[in-house]
């Protein structure tokens, strides 16, 4: 009897030679890889990119679209900003409510969990709107807690001492209205409150703030707007429906 000894110019598993096997082999070892329906494999993708930009709205970063003129020249009626809502520390949001929408949840005031720094006079902030809470408003801090504010024809006085205000602001009405009668031009004096703030418009004429409504609570600030990231002018020439310059603009 001859014993069989295999040919060592073939690898071990001969049949591995054979494109039929090693063809069908492939096809198996693909059939095997997809262990979830196609569906759910989108269903988790989406699902995954609406917590995290629930997150980054909550916690971190926010986009906003300016709809009024009450901050010209600053900002500009269509204006996209991004607000940074840890400026001044992670704030946990309270007082939420559910409602039907691509991001289902609106928060009413928040807590400071981690403090990083107050905010300051200067500041342009975005908050909750004391008289209709559902609307976002965007005005500058003039008073901290504390501070006397005094408004005498259309001169902004902070404690005693006249806020110089001329770089970034306008006033478009060179008329004088009596204080008795609406508190535009002659406010005050007031003394702000402590975890409070005083703010206005920087078009000074044109903007409904805190001398018309009273004071911002600290916890109602959902941050500081610092960037322009798009800005939609719509009129004239195609060219000039962007506002390209302001593009990429830092707010100060």
């Amino acid at each position: 009897m001859t014993d069989y000894k295999p040919n060592p110019a073939l690898p071990p598993d001969s049949s591995s030679g054979d494109p039929e096997f090693s063809s069908s082999q492939e096809e198996s070892r693909g059939e095997t890889t997809r262990t979830k329906p196609l569906w759910r494999e989108y269903a988790e993708a989406i699902i995954i990119a609406l917590i995290l930009a629930l997150t980054i709205r909550v916690f971190l970063v926010q986009a906003f679209k300016i709809p009024s003129g009450s901050m010209i020249p600053s900002l500009q009626i269509g204006d996209h900003i991004l607000v940074n809502k840890l400026a001044y520390g992670l704030q946990i949001p309270q007082d939420c409510e559910f409602e039907a929408g691509l991001l289902p949840v609106t928060c009413y005031s928040s807590s400071m969990l981690f403090e990083f720094e107050k905010p300051e006079r200067g500041d342009i902030i975005v908050f909750r709107y004391p008289e209709d809470e559902h609307k976002d408003f965007i005005k500058r801090i003039i008073g901290l807690p504390g501070d006397t504010i005094h408004i005498r024809e259309k001169t902004v006085y902070i404690n005693g001492e006249p806020f110089q205000d001329g770089a970034f602001t306008q006033r478009v009405d060179p008329g004088m209205i009596d204080g008795r009668i609406n508190p535009r031009d002659t406010f005050g004096p007031v003394t702000v409150p402590s975890d409070s703030y005083f703010v206005m418009g920087d078009n000074r004429d044109q903007s409904l703030d805190s001398r018309f409504w009273g004071y911002v609570q600290e916890h109602k600030i959902k941050g500081r707007a610092f960037l322009v990231y798009w800005s939609w002018y719509g009129q004239g020439s195609m060219m000039e429906w962007v506002r390209w310059n302001r593009i990429g603009k830092v707010i100060e």
